[in-house]
């Protein structure tokens, strides 16, 4: 009789937790408590990096995982900000506010698609197309960014910009650094350690605008990488 090594629950309990974090951002959001869904965005992104890492030290790794976190990241880092957006500023703009935050979650669903297809379940050394959880980060900090520090209304049109810009990166064909493979990229352990200190150490002070920042920083990073390799790429095809 085979029996089911009870280790395989584990990964996907992390998983479990996403997307049920996910739904709740849903219900604070349609609350009103833009605030505490966006952190709930925030948290079930932890849960979501946790799981792929649990399953591959217990040598739990399967094909029903990869699909669960799929169908956890859409609604978690798809439907969740999507609707967070719509409600937070999103409705004021018509039809442009719901063409964009539908826009956000189909996008999304595309590229988790193309994900599962062309990865499997290993991981990759680079993302092509900005990854949903970082689309959802990007949107989600800039919302808080606006709570906390109540930038003018004119931010409300830089957001939904944002929001549509994210969405078409996802299904870009510009590679993002996957930050899993430091280490096989020959990244010593000392400057790792180094790196991590000083992103608790921002993080603890100004944890939003650090976000912020970091995100920012990687997402113009892939395009700037895009359009370097690109620029190398014609003047080299002209010899």
């Amino acid at each position: 009789m085979n029996t089911i090594n009870p280790l395989y629950i584990l990964p996907n309990l992390f998983t479990g937790f996403s997307v049920f974090l996910g739904v709740l951002s849903i219900i604070y959001s349609s609350a009103g408590r833009f605030e505490s869904g966006c952190w709930l965005i925030l948290v079930a992104l932890i849960f979501d990096g946790l799981d792929g890492r649990v399953a591959r030290f217990t040598g739990t790794t399967s094909k029903f995982g990869v699909e669960f976190d799929s169908l956890a990241d859409i609604v978690s880092f798809g439907v969740a900000p999507a609707i967070l957006l719509y409600i937070y500023m999103g409705y004021s703009f018509g039809k442009i506010g719901i063409v964009v935050s539908g826009l956000f979650v189909v996008l999304g669903a595309v590229r988790l698609a193309r994900f599962n297809v062309s990865t499997g379940v290993s991981d990759p050394s680079v993302f092509i197309g900005l990854p949903i959880p970082s689309a959802a980060v990007a949107v989600v900090i800039w919302v808080l960014m606006d709570i906390y520090y109540e930038i003018p209304a004119w931010f409300d049109i830089v957001l939904l910009v944002i929001a549509f810009c994210v969405s078409l990166l996802m299904v870009s064909n510009i590679r993002y650094p996957s930050f899993k493979s430091f280490a096989k990229n020959g990244i010593s352990m000392r400057i790792l350690i180094i790196l991590l200190i000083l992103i608790l150490m921002l993080l603890y002070l100004y944890a939003v605008p650090s976000i912020a920042l970091f995100m920012s920083c990687y997402i113009i990073f892939g395009i700037l990488r895009a359009c370097y390799y690109l620029i190398i790429h014609r003047i080299l095809s002209r010899f």
